[in-house]
């Protein structure tokens, strides 16, 4: 095939898509005019239309259960979909579903599978960056507080990340920091060149504020984390006097205006059971908030404080009580997802490119936000180049770390694999304040990654995965779904 060949092909690709975005965008339209008449109905129509895109990747029994649990008015499903569907904006509603669903999990997806194969390399379905290291912020245990305001991504180099991440299929961006909304105007510009990618905020949400917010509904294609720990008196022992009430003022906006948030919670020995109860779920239902990401303290750098790691016990009752939530005995229209316990969905370890990595302000490329080692940079490495890196690259050959997906990290659960990776590699540390040893890490976690075996194993004997899960994607071949 010659030049002139290739190029008409990828314009005629790209018509393609522009007509299928089209297409898809009017039929979202018509779908959605009918959530606050016939909710129901809605629902079922989305179904049907996940089933016209995806088709036989999922079997019909799935979508038939689908069907029948999302149209049940009285299933936590249909709740947790109506709640959300009745306080969007219809803009972020209709953006929303268009770049997760489509962009993402539709063509995306496809485009990841193929150049997995391609490349022979981990292509990751998200990636995450930090715009910035500044924070107005200092949380007790947090590296990121300690960076100071040196770092920034430039505009150009954010845009790079974007520009050659769509290219390998990637179409959700997660950003962390930092405060990200440091960068209020950059970010807002990303979005509105990079229309087409869904973007997420971890945000400490005392920067939200209402101009910001009408940008954003605009926009459509921005959604926010908002840190959160729990009651008044467990959040701002940790993030400090004053912060539970910026977060409450900056949910009362986002509702206000329509737009998607859940939240992110570090859950630690001290605050485990205040960020679970279920009036904190009621509470975070009621402020608009319907899911969120979970997150157990990692003893990163070197001033965390390892004595905030919860105990087996804590992290077994975390384990329980995530999925007690998530299931239709419980009541509550929320969805909690937990980082570290919910390995035995995606297959263990999802770092190294395998469905993320991160990028922090300096440029350098890690395979985990917990991760602070790298071979490669953005700002002399393309993404592919980076995912094709010494230490990337021990990652794709690794994974699975442990057949145990309730170990599934190299660090915490495994940590001598992580030494070991970072001294065959020869990956330097990224601390931007502080550089730490591998070993000074590992240590921490040696007592941790031992104590919690046993309570692990025990569970893990008794777990039925109900599904295959691809736990390193160089076992997938290309007509396997």
């Amino acid at each position: 095939m010659n030049l002139e060949e290739i190029k008409m092909n990828t314009a005629f690709d790209s018509l393609t898509h522009k007509m299928q975005r089209a297409a898809l965008g009017k039929t979202v339209d018509l779908v959605l005019s009918h959530a606050e008449k016939d909710p129901a109905k809605t629902v079922g129509q989305i179904v049907d239309l996940s089933k016209q895109f995806y088709g036989d990747s999922f079997s019909e029994d799935t979508y038939a259960h689908a069907k029948q649990t999302l149209t049940d008015p009285n299933s936590k499903w249909s709740k947790l979909i109506n709640c959300m569907l009745n306080q969007l904006d219809p803009n972020v509603a209709r953006t929303t579903a268009l770049n997760l669903g489509y962009e993402a999990f539709f063509r995306g997806t496809k485009t990841i599978r193929e150049n997995r194969v391609k490349y022979q390399c981990n292509i990751p379905w998200l990636i995450l960056f930090d715009p910035t290291s500044a924070c107005n912020m200092h949380c007790v245990g947090c590296w990121a507080g300690e960076y100071g305001h040196k770092n920034n991504l430039s505009f150009d180099d954010m845009d790079k990340i974007v520009t050659e991440g769509k290219e390998l299929g990637v179409y959700l961006y997660m950003l962390t920091g930092g405060e990200p909304l440091v960068r209020k105007a950059d970010i807002l510009k990303l979005a509105e060149k990079h229309n087409d990618v869904q973007f997420a905020i971890y945000t400490n949400s005392t920067l939200i504020d209402e101009p910001f917010c009408k940008e954003v509904v605009r926009l459509g294609n921005i959604a926010f984390m908002l840190s959160i720990e729990g009651t008044p008196e467990t959040n701002d022992a940790r993030r400090g006097e004053g912060h539970y009430a910026a977060v409450m003022r900056a949910m009362d906006l986002l509702k206000e205006h329509g737009i998607l948030f859940g939240t992110s919670i570090c859950y630690t020995r001290d605050n485990i059971e205040a960020v679970t109860s279920d009036e904190f779920m009621r509470f975070l239902c009621d402020k608009g908030a319907h899911f969120g990401f979970y997150f157990h303290y990692m003893p990163v750098g070197n001033e965390a404080a390892p004595e905030l790691m919860p105990s087996p016990e804590q992290r077994k009752y975390m384990i329980q009580r995530i999925r007690y939530l998530r299931s239709e005995a419980c009541d509550i229209p929320f969805y909690p997802m937990d980082f570290q316990n919910d390995g035995e969905f995606v297959g263990g370890c999802i770092a190294g490119g395998r469905n993320y990595f991160h990028i922090n302000s300096a440029g350098d490329a890690e395979p985990c936000v917990f991760i602070h080692y790298s071979n490669a940079n953005i700002h002399d490495s393309s993404i592919l180049e980076i995912l094709q890196s010494p230490l990337f690259m021990a990652y794709h050959n690794g994974q699975p770390f442990n057949k145990n997906h309730l170990r599934p990290c190299p660090m915490l659960e495994n940590p001598e694999l992580l030494e070991k990776m970072v001294h065959e590699t020869g990956a330097h540390s990224t601390d931007l304040q502080s550089p730490e040893s591998v070993d000074h890490l590992c240590d921490k976690c040696k007592s941790y990654a031992a104590n919690w075996q046993p309570t692990a194993d025990e569970i893990w004997s008794h777990t039925k995965i109900r599904e295959s899960r691809y736990e390193n994607y160089k076992d997938w071949k290309p007509n396997q779904q």
